[in-house]
Parts: structure tokens; C-alpha cells; sequence
């Protein structure tokens, strides 16, 4: 097996890391931060080839890919999963900016990180393009207006691209995440309910993948409340998250 795995210097993406090195696969990993992204091959199995590069680099997202094909061939699994969650409110100029950041690396980002794996994988007939989405895309969250956003943005172009890519027998898979312990909600001071480790989301999102399914929520209780999310009224909503906790704001861009 070969997997390229994105955002794999911490949290859920090392994670997944981990997962499919004890699996005996070949990994390609993509991060930012070099020390970090090294530090967590040193704890690996295997010899995962290493890639420093932002996935909102469609440039530098095409070299990493061509490498590795060269190098090992085409990956069967290739997980976009690199993210960026961080409070916002649009009264402060500021956020403006960590918008558009918050934009390009959870919705360019992804389609960045798929691009140079669609044609390859079509002319073999195989491969899964997995997306790490959220929950926080089913509705506005407060506080969290541009994570949603993207979080939203990344379902709706997943849900294009899987219907795109059937014919030539790649699969598309859409992974929305509840709470998973990580640096990105140690920040959080809210209650968080069904929170899992990150290793426990990373073999049920494997699941998933390896079952090749369209659309999951992990955990099963958060596809609950996400649907019921979804199903509630406006007015319902409104009043309901109006004092609902917030992401702390602050993103060093």
C-alpha cells in the first residue's frame, strides 16, 4: 500500500501517519514545519518520504506529487488533510486576511493537494482521494465563521469531484470529523462532546476509506447531531448558539 497524506506533522494528520506505517505502508508526508514533520518520521516504521511544502502551493503540491510517483508510483490512498481552524469576527479588519488564509489551505488546499493524482489515477482506473472535512460545515458556527465556511466549501467540492471521477473508477471519499483531541481543540474552552483521540480517529477514518464510502461523519454520534443541526430552523438555531462557546481569534499568519 501507498499513502500521501497532507497536514501530517501533528494531530489527526500524524495520526493517520502512524495508522498506515504500522500497516506497512509507503508514505509520502506533506507539512509545513520541517522540524515537526521530521520528528514524526523519526517515530515511524519504514522510510516515509518527507515533503515541506503548503498544501495552498499548487506548485509546490505538484512537485511533491510527481516525486513520489517517480519515486514509489502512483499512491493508492491520497488523504487531504492539512487544515487550518481558528475563531474570526468580521467587525476586526484583521480577519479579513486569516479568512482568505483560512480559504486557501482547507478548500484550495485540498483540490491542490488532489490535482496532480486525478489524471494518473483516472488512466489506471483506480486510487481514493480521501477529504478530511468537518462537521463545523454543516451549519454557520459562531465565532467560527471562516472555518465553517471552508469547512463547507471543502463537502460541496468533494461531493463535485466524487461524481466527476466516478466514470473513470477513482473514488471519492468525504470524512467529516467531529472533536478530536488535537493542538487544534487543546485551545478550546468549551465542552466538547464525543471527543476522540486522535488515534481512535485515525483507524475509524481509515475505516471509512478503506471502505471506500462516500460520505461518513466519525464519530456515528456526532452524524446525529449533525443532522439534527441541519434539520433545526433558523429561529431554533439562532437561539440555541447564540451563547455557544467560541474558537479563541489570534492566527499568526
Amino acid at each position: 500500500m501507498k499513502a500521501f497524506i497532507t497536514g501530517a506533522s501533528s494531530g489527526i494528520g500524524a495520526a493517520l501517519a502512524a495508522h498506515y506505517a504500522a500497516r506497512g505502508a509507503q508514505l509520502g508526508l506533506v507539512a509545513r514545519r520541517r522540524e515537526a514533520l521530521a520528528d514524526i518520521a523519526r517515530g515511524l516504521p519504514g522510510e516515509p518520504a518527507l515533503y515541506v511544502a503548503d498544501v495552498a502551493d499548487a506548485r509546490a503540491m505538484r512537485d511533491a506529487a510527481q516525486d513520489f510517483i517517480a519515486r514509489f508510483g502512483l499512491p493508492d490512498i491520497v488523504i487531504a488533510n492539512a487544515g487550518i481552524s481558528v475563531g474570526t469576527l468580521t467587525e476586526h479588519a484583521e480577519d479579513i486576511e486569516v479568512l482568505g488564509r483560512v480559504l486557501q489551505t482547507n478548500v484550495v488546499g485540498l483540490a491542490a493537494t488532489f490535482q496532480p493524482f486525478v489524471a494518473p489515477m483516472c488512466a489506471a482506473r483506480r486510487g481514493t482521494l480521501a477529504g478530511i472535512a468537518s462537521v463545523a460545515g454543516m451549519r454557520g458556527i459562531p465565532g467560527a465563521g471562516a472555518y465553517s465556511a471552508s469547512k463547507a466549501a471543502a463537502i460541496t467540492y468533494l461531493e463535485a469531484l466524487r461524481i466527476e471521477l466516478k466514470p473513470c473508477g477513482v473514488k471519492v471519499v468525504t470524512v467529516c470529523p467531529g472533536y478530536v483531541a488535537t493542538p487544534m481543540t487543546a485551545v478550546n474552552k468549551y465542552r466538547m462532546p464525543f471527543i476522540l483521540p486522535a488515534d481512535v480517529a485515525a483507524r475509524r477514518i481509515s475505516r471509512v476509506i478503506d471502505a471506500g464510502r462516500r460520505y461518513a461523519v466519525v464519530p456515528w454520534q456526532m452524524a446525529l447531531v449533525a443532522r439534527a443541526m441541519k434539520l433545526l430552523p433558523n429561529a431554533a438555531y439562532d437561539r440555541l448558539f447564540r451563547r455557544a462557546g467560541r474558537k479563541p481569534r489570534g492566527l499568526k499568519l
